[in-house]
């Protein structure tokens, strides 16, 4: 009987899958918890989900948290604000504005705090009030860099100047805090 033609025998093939079974059990599951205020913690040790900023000019997003993985988007904007939802080793899954998810390299993220303005123009203000003295107008697709927000405002910086931007037209931060 040739080697190619042979099958592994019922019990074999039982056997083994019961080492692979024990083998995934004894793996170490990802440190995914809950931190002392509630909020999902990754294995970074960082929350779950969070917003950061791509790092470079070129990133690929990839459809699996490897190089082996296809890349499914080629990133072109340095700053872009995207949202990190779960982590495998060196990989980040994320969350882009426009909806797509897929895995980034970490290597290829920053903490800097970016938004990126949704919908139409918008008046960058000197105060966090609609009343308050219009600094600039911001149109949509615009990253801003983000400096801080107080319930429904953001401070932000964009092109040299600082002011406030409704935080419900910007996509980065989360809008029920």
């Amino acid at each position: 009987m040739s080697r190619s033609s042979r099958r592994p025998h019922r019990f074999l093939s039982a056997a083994r899958a019961l080492v692979a079974a024990a083998v995934l059990a004894l793996a170490p599951a990802p440190r995914v918890h809950a931190d002392q205020h509630g909020r999902t913690v990754g294995p970074s040790g960082l929350p779950l989900p969070r917003f950061v900023s791509l790092a470079s000019e070129r990133v690929n997003m990839r459809t699996g948290p490897g190089k082996e993985f296809p890349v499914r988007w080629v990133y072109v904007r340095a700053g872009l604000p995207v949202k990190i939802v779960a982590e495998a080793d060196v990989w980040r899954k994320i969350i882009d504005p426009d909806g797509e998810t897929g895995w980034v390299h970490s290597a290829l993220l920053s903490g800097r705090r970016t938004v990126v303005v949704r919908g139409e123009i918008l008046a960058l203000k000197r105060r966090p009030d609609p009343e308050a003295l219009t600094l600039a107008r911001v149109e949509p697709g615009v990253i801003a860099e983000l400096q801080t927000c107080r319930a429904a405002w953001c401070l932000v910086e964009v092109a040299d100047l600082r002011g406030w931007l409704p935080r419900a037209r910007l996509w980065g931060v989360d809008p029920a805090r």
